[in-house]
């Protein structure tokens, strides 16, 4: 099978569940992930990945409209 990677991504912007429930529908209609977990609290989301760019991830957060601090 594919190895998976977790990936860390800090996000600024989010205020609401809905931000959350917007950036995890985002996050997994991208190709190549695999589970997405996002968090208020932590301002974070948690992504399990295959094949794809942080580039790839950081835009699509970007699009609608959230802050990528750092992706690790």
């Amino acid at each position: 099978g594919e190895i998976k990677m977790i990936k860390e991504i800090k996000i600024e912007g989010m205020h609401c569940p809905n931000c959350v429930a917007a950036v995890k529908r985002e996050l997994e209609a991208l190709e190549g992930v695999t589970h997405v977990d996002v968090s208020l609290e932590d301002a974070q989301a948690i992504v399990e990945v295959e094949e794809i760019t942080d580039e790839n991830l950081q835009e699509a957060i970007e699009d609608i409209g959230f802050d990528v601090v750092e992706i690790k």
